[in-house]
């Protein structure tokens, strides 16, 4: 037989599995039918008076009689003359007459008698007249259900305590409440389908090789250990949301032939007392049994937070139980051989020290956003699914994605994908992936939002003064899109593409205010009026001012002096007088008074063009870098990212003329770690 047969047959005839509901509804059916039949399963059964029993009886039409002397009742078995008198419908269906009937069900009337002494008398008074001469029975109980409205209460409590302990020890489902102190990490091992492989992680190239340290630990330890060496026994993962911190766990998952234990740092942390820590002990012994193996913890700061920061009056704070628990069990007195720990987390800042010492994690692994030739490798995974035609340069989408997460861009292809679905196209455009782009980071577009001539007049010469005074200063952002359209909360709004420097020079925050004032400067210029538009401008380029005199020490009055706090400890107490205070605001207003004042200059010089940019913004909506270069000319300064892209195709061009191989990638890094 094949075993396509055999699997045939176990889809024709599953297992049916048992479930405890259906003893439940049997219990209830039974109950159900004793009530109603009355223990008589194959009988008619009338109640009647005592009155109409004893005519009954006079007339000859009750054969025998059973007494109740419990319930002082009495019930007496018809003749088949009397049953077709009290049951008309005993024969319907039946057209051989009442004897059939009967012979197949009794027939029986049951009254209350008044007492046995009288109901002695009058079967006497029959047997006289002739009129009764059957048998009289007396019984102690009327019928079973007596007995199961009697012991059915306790017999079901009785089973009810079975069943309730049976759950409460864990052998119902979800473990019960004896199995709260179970662990909830789920295990996965080598024959597990759904792999994650170091193949579906792009970028992160540092992070993947230290993890794969670890990986290749476990498959070869004797590699590690005749040197004397020792495998660190934890690694943090670090970074902003969305970097690929748990994807790379699971890559771990898919790579080691060890099982694999995951859980969040939630799972541990429940209502009951001492819950956490007995979780966390769990989890260790599952873990020891099979070493080796990897733990992996997700958000480990939900139980890892630093301890005494919030006191609770003195009670007991079962999450820093739980935290003296792990901390116990990753390095104390017993031993953890063959067991490394990985965990997650985007606020280190707040774990407790001890957790982060050196023989619990010895490594901490940052997975930093993603660089330009990252997001180019991201685009490269994520679009392998998405239908594209020859439009779509994967180049410049990594350009115009800075500061993107790997969360980011697997968004931006599925929105681009769903954009183009919804007009219609086979196949996916490079303009599909802009309008993904600009929704995401600017919001959806509200063309439908009503603004007047003069509303649209002062956001076009606004967002005009933008573009004008960043396309003139050698730091700011080059253009890419100005738009008058609304979208999200603005107005309007203006895309550039960031400088991706490690550092920041001093005057390239200055150019950042500069451009950032300019749009006031041109409503002032130009319009003869300023309105509230430049609120958001006015909030950035104050919080850097603020920055640059308090945190960058680049203030002429306050040189090198940083009140910056990584620890955030100053609280609600400022850590300078007034007098300093106050030698700080006028730092601020001085130097944006002196950025106005440089874009007003800069609008001045160049009056026509920026009018003729705000007109074309008022006439097409739209306008992007091609027409600010065709009205103010070639920029002079060359963005760094644009340097980066030159270096790379003049270096891939060479390759091709050699005809050699070369690693393109660590060029790209190579290239991107120069300030």
């Amino acid at each position: 037989m094949s075993p396509n047969n055999n699997s045939n047959k176990r889809k024709q005839n599953p297992k049916v599995k048992f479930n405890i509901y259906w003893l439940y509804g049997t219990i209830a059916a039974a109950l159900f039918l004793l009530y109603f039949m009355d223990g008589n399963f194959n009988s008619f059964k009338k109640d009647v008076s005592w009155t109409e029993f004893q005519k009954v009886a006079q007339k000859g039409g009750i054969t025998h009689i059973t007494v109740y002397s419990s319930k002082l009742t009495a019930e007496g078995t018809l003749t088949d003359s009397a049953a077709r008198k009290t049951f008309p419908n005993i024969n319907t269906n039946n057209s051989s007459g009442v004897k059939n009937a009967a012979s197949q069900s009794k027939a029986i009337i049951a009254t209350e008698i008044p007492s046995t002494d009288k109901f002695e008398e009058a079967v006497a008074e029959w047997n006289k007249t002739g009129a009764f001469k059957g048998d009289v029975k007396y019984e102690k109980s009327g019928d079973i259900s007596n007995f199961i409205w009697g012991f059915g209460p306790i017999l079901l409590l009785v089973l009810f305590y079975f069943l309730l302990m049976r759950r409460m020890s864990g052998g119902g489902p979800g473990g019960g409440v004896f199995g709260v102190g179970k662990s909830k990490a789920r295990l996965f091992d080598k024959n597990n389908d759904q792999k994650v492989t170091f193949a579906d992680v792009a970028g992160l190239a540092e992070a993947k090789t230290e993890v794969a340290e670890i990986v290749d630990f476990l498959k070869n330890p004797n590699h590690y250990t005749e040197l004397g060496g020792k495998i660190p026994k934890g690694a943090l993962l670090v970074g902003p949301p969305g970097t690929g911190k748990t994807l790379l766990a699971k890559a771990v998952a898919g790579e080691a032939d060890v099982p694999f234990f995951s859980m969040s740092g939630s799972d541990f942390v429940e209502m009951f007392v001492g819950v956490g820590a007995s979780r966390v002990r769990d989890l260790f012994q599952q873990a020891k049994e099979k070493a080796p193996c990897i733990v992996f913890i997700d958000e480990i700061d939900a139980v890892g937070r630093a301890r005494g920061r919030n006191a609770n009056m003195g009670g007991n704070d079962e999450r820093e139980n739980t935290l003296n628990q792990l901390l116990t069990e990753m390095d104390g007195f017993g031993s953890n051989s063959g067991v490394i720990i990985l965990a997650a987390t985007n606020r280190a800042d707040i774990l407790d020290k001890a957790l982060m010492r050196a023989g619990r994690f010895d490594r901490q692994i940052y997975v930093d956003l993603p660089e330009l030739g990252d997001r180019k490798e991201i685009f490269l995974v994520h679009l392998r699914n998405v239908k594209i035609d020859g439009s779509v340069d994967i180049d410049l989408l990594a350009r115009q994605t800075p500061g993107f997460s790997g969360a980011d861009i697997a968004n931006v292809c599925n929105e681009a994908a769903l954009i183009a679905a919804r007009h219609g196209k086979k196949a996916v455009q490079r303009q599909d992936f802009m309008d993904a782009v600009d929704r995401i980071v600017g919001g959806l577009e509200k063309r439908s939002k009503i603004t007047t001539t003069e509303e649209r007049r002062s956001i076009a010469y606004h967002e005009a003064g933008h573009a004008t005074v960043s396309w003139h200063l050698q730091y700011a952002h080059p253009l890419i899109k100005v738009t008058i359209v609304p979208r999200g909360k603005a107005l309007g709004a203006a895309w550039y593409l960031p400088e991706e420097r490690q550092i920041e020079p001093k005057q390239a925050i200055l150019d950042e205010i500069c451009s950032l004032m300019a749009g006031r400067v041109a409503e002032e210029l130009y319009l003869g009026f300023i309105d509230t538009g430049a609120l958001n401008d006015l909030e950035r380029a104050t919080k850097m001012a603020y920055a640059m005199v308090t945190f960058y020490g680049m203030s002429d009055r306050l040189p090198n002096v940083s009140y910056y706090d990584s620890n955030d400890s100053y609280g609600f107490t400022k850590p300078y007088s007034e007098t300093r205070a106050k030698v700080i605001d006028e730092e601020v207003q001085r130097i944006i008074n002196e950025q106005y004042e440089r874009a007003k200059q800069i609008l001045v010089e160049h009056t026509k063009g920026h009018n003729e940019l705000a007109e074309l913004l008022l006439q097409r909506e739209v306008i992007y870098t091609e027409d600010a270069e065709r009205i103010f000319g070639p920029r002079q300064w060359t963005s760094r990212t644009e340097e980066i892209l030159k270096a790379n195709e003049s270096e891939t061009k060479a390759d091709d003329n050699q005809d050699t191989k070369t690693d393109t990638g660590n060029a790209t890094v190579s290239t991107e770690d120069t300030p």
